[in-house]
């Protein structure tokens, strides 16, 4: 299928606006599911672990492909839960395009927020399905309004409710000025067009003019037609809207509720109709590896190109081994043809090319440029890795992931768990880049890193109930890191006798304190012809690795500057392992005298609590050493934004549910490092 013909899209949303319903009901309208999978309304995110410990490793949840009016729809599947920001960092990545889902009742809510920011970093065009219309208390202009003031962007219904809550009966096509019925008889698959209800002609003819008045100011075509009184074809129209989408300059916006089997399929037409195909959007950037320097490039979505695509997502199956989804975005990768990892500078071989459907797998003989699947046969592949050829070694930007916050020690049962743990470790790893794994040399346990207590709670789930492994686990303990407070500059000398010939360096460094999330910088201010490069570059050694070495307890180093301000040298007793130690005793003695302090990860905390009990949660969070920053009333739940330490955060989400009998939600997300404090 021609790239033009293709979408690829993911389905992005707060954990329940209902993301896994309409996902299903797409699947059932383009016939690849038979029957509609339902799904408890506010378990979306549980089912899909469900799905990861249940079954193994659930194929569908990575990339389904499903077919619509002719086009081929890939879709890619994305967690609603802030503690999987990695799953949905890795698809945006590799999309064209986007739906956001919204809750009709919650509007836009904090994790909506997040995963926004995301997909405006990865400049991805997106639309708006405001879901849940049915439900009590459902508003569909609160929600656009919510759009527009929460998430800075310019919203342009499509479509507009017939009725709310129990009376929601249908939707308005403002293009064709028509209400679109859903037959229940039918789950919605058969749908007809009849007149507007009377008591809403005003109020759609309102909506069309501010549609048309919308498009009309990237028109000048739609702007004569309007001024002139005659007809504006809806093509037209289409076509505008599809380029002020792709640019991102309009957010058009669809309306019903996936549970009631209203106004999915008019999405499908707008997923179709106004989201990019691979060929639509700019090229790809690649950092071209030649002999003496890298050189940034463009890569076009070109088929006849040398082949290059992206390792998006890897997923363990038991009898197939490591699954790695590609988006390819050059060339045509074929089966039983070896391929070289540029990014681990390795050959690996493409044993099987898969196509995956909601409920079979397909075999493909190849996948071209614009395509989604998946390739069997990688052992060595990543995350974040670039599949290629010799002959184009071009490295597809490398993906970054936030900094895992939260441990635990792990320790196998007995001496025949050990090597099924590590093995186990290693997969976890190679599926999931925010999950770590290291041994503890103190106190000789392992211990695991993650994002949240979710994401570790699933995680060691995984390892005892789906690989199986017997061990035992600690309680979770916060990841610290070390900085500095104040200003220190330091000269130090490093002299060695080694095999008889003396090993010395003279350095002087500048260390500076930086402001929260801005890690560690390191700087050259040295220019000399005279003192050769690999110098230099033993001396950058020497300070990264005090960056990991810690300084007074061991933890990584953050939000800090050093400066090579000056340094000493002399061909006689040059070598590089005296200018490496030198730089790290330096870089020690100069942190020992700049104020060092232990740093604690701070986490942005979003509360949803009916509006009684928002005293005590304030309370509560207070008394955790919680600093609330906003509150915001809505008509279902307040909405409370706070900063906490992670260290009193632990066990918080059960407290809340009992001292709000079950209705407040919790959810964090690491925000920045900051000194330690005894609150």
């Amino acid at each position: 299928m021609t790239s033009d013909k293709t979408r690829n899209i993911g389905i992005i949303a707060h954990i329940d606006a209902g993301k896994t319903t309409t996902t299903e009901r797409i699947l059932f309208y383009t016939g690849e599911n038979h029957r509609i999978g339902e799904v408890d309304n506010g378990e979306a995110t549980m089912d899909w672990m469900e799905q990861e410990q249940n079954r193994g490793i659930t194929i569908t949840s990575a990339a389904t492909t499903c077919y619509w009016k002719g086009v081929q729809i890939n879709i890619i599947d994305t967690p609603g839960h802030v503690d999987f920001t990695a799953e949905v960092e890795r698809s945006l990545r590799v999309l064209d395009g986007a739906v956001g889902v919204f809750c009709a009742v919650g509007g836009v809510e904090p994790q909506s927020e997040t995963v926004w920011r995301q997909a405006n970093t990865y400049k991805v065009p997106r639309i708006a399905f405001i879901n849940k219309m049915d439900r009590l208390g459902a508003d569909f202009y609160a929600a656009i309004d919510d759009i527009k003031t929460k998430l800075k962007e310019e919203p342009v219904p499509l479509f507009i409710p017939v009725g709310k809550e129990s009376k929601f009966e249908g939707i308005i096509d403002l293009l064709k000025m028509q209400m679109v019925v859903f037959d229940p008889e039918t789950s919605g698959y058969e749908y007809s067009y009849k007149d507007i209800p009377a008591d809403m002609q005003d109020e759609a003819q309102q909506w069309r003019e501010k549609l048309l008045d919308s498009v009309s100011s990237y028109s000048d075509e739609i702007t004569e037609l309007y001024f002139a009184g005659e007809e504006i074809p809806i093509d037209l129209i289409i076509s505008v809207l599809r380029k002020c989408t792709i640019e991102r300059e309009l957010l058009p916006v669809f309306c019903g509720s996936s549970l009631k089997d209203i106004g999915v399929q008019c999405l499908l037409d707008g997923i179709v109709d106004l989201l990019p195909s691979p060929d639509d959007i700019p090229p790809a950037t690649g950092i071209h590896l030649k002999k003496d320097k890298e050189e940034e490039v463009q890569v076009k979505n070109d088929p006849k190109a040398p082949p290059l695509a992206l390792v998006f997502k890897i997923q363990y199956d038991r009898e197939a081994g490591p699954l790695a989804f590609v988006r390819v975005y050059s060339g045509v990768l074929r089966k039983s043809v070896a391929v070289l990892n540029i990014s681990k500078k390795k050959r690996e071989r493409i044993n099987r090319l898969l196509r995956m459907h909601a409920n079979r797998p397909e075999e493909l003989q190849e996948l071209q440029a614009g395509d989604i699947g998946v390739i069997v046969g990688f052992k060595l592949a990543q995350t974040g890795d670039t599949i290629g050829s010799e002959g184009a070694q071009i490295l597809l930007e490398k993906m970054s992931f936030p900094e895992p916050v939260i441990s635990i020690a792990i320790e196998p049962a007995n001496a025949t768990e050990q090597a099924k743990l590590k093995k186990t470790l290693e997969i976890l790893t190679l599926e999931d880049p925010t999950f770590t794994y290291k041994d503890n040399e103190e106190t000789g346990q392992l211990v695991i890193s993650g994002m949240g207590e979710l994401h570790l709670d699933v995680l060691v789930t995984r390892i005892t109930k789906e690989f199986k492994v017997d061990c035992h686990i600690g309680k979770p303990q916060v990841t610290y890191r070390e900085s500095i407070t104040s200003v220190s500059e330091k000269t130090y000398t490093f002299s060695k006798m080694l095999a008889g010939k003396e090993n010395s360096a003279t350095l002087t460094l500048r260390l500076t304190p930086l402001e929260a999330k801005s890690g560690t910088v390191y700087e050259n201010l040295v220019s000399s012809r005279t003192i050769p490069q690999e110098i230099f570059d033993a001396v950058q050694r020497g300070i990264e690795n005090s960056f990991r070495s810690g300084i007074r307890y061991g933890y990584e180093v953050c939000d800090m500057k050093v400066e090579l301000v000056d340094i000493k040298y002399s061909e006689l007793t040059a070598t590089e392992f005296a200018y490496e130690a030198c730089a790290a005793m330096c870089f020690d003695a100069a942190a020992q005298e700049a104020g060092p302090v232990l740093m604690e990860p701070v986490m942005d905390v979003t509360l949803i609590v009916p509006s009684q009990y928002v005293g005590d949660t304030i309370s509560s969070l207070t008394q955790r050493g919680g600093i609330v920053s906003s509150m915001e009333s809505k008509t279902s739940a307040d909405h409370i934004l706070a900063q906490a330490p992670l260290a009193k955060l632990f066990g918080y989400s059960t407290a809340l549910r009992s001292s709000t009998q079950g209705r407040g939600t919790f959810s964090m997300e690491f925000s920045h490092f900051a000194p330690k404090t005894d609150r």
